[in-house]
């Protein structure tokens, strides 16, 4: 089975110094390779083939077969990092927490503890944005409007 953490230390050593950054990584049982990344300004269709070229050139399929795809985290991907909160700011979203409470908003604010959503609908045009800890959220997405 291909290394994790030989894959995630070729990551990380390629995009360091880059304003873009490993949002997921998934390697199956049988080494299906699935890395997503993003990035503070954009992510081009030559990041990924850049970064792909550079993960396949550090594994021997000699030794092992593998199957290799490294796409951006797309819109309609959950937001999993801090970072993408943080590049999100002023987008709307939807937030289900743990608990079960789904929430939509706009996002505010995004520092080291929490986001802030100023709250959407007519009943709540006069309400005070609600303040979410990272720890309570199960999901985030952001809401594409055409």
């Amino acid at each position: 089975m291909i290394d994790k953490l030989h894959v995630l230390n070729v990551i990380d050593k390629a995009l360091e110094g880059t304003d873009k950054f490993l949002v997921d990584l998934k390697i199956s049982s049988d080494n299906r390779i699935n890395v997503a990344i993003d990035s503070d300004s954009a992510i081009v269709i030559d990041d990924c083939i850049e970064l792909s070229r550079t993960i396949e050139n550090s594994l021997d399929r000699d030794a092992e077969d593998f199957e290799l795809n490294v796409a951006s985290a797309g819109l309609d991907s959950p937001l999993k990092m801090k970072r993408q909160y943080k590049k999100n700011v002023g987008q709307e979203l939807t937030v289900t927490t743990f608990d079960g409470e789904t929430t939509e908003g706009k996002l505010l604010e995004a520092n080291d503890e929490h986001i802030t959503l100023k709250l959407q609908g007519r009943k709540n045009m006069h309400a005070e944005p609600v303040n979410i800890p990272y720890s309570d959220i199960k999901t985030a997405k952001i809401i594409i409007k055409f």
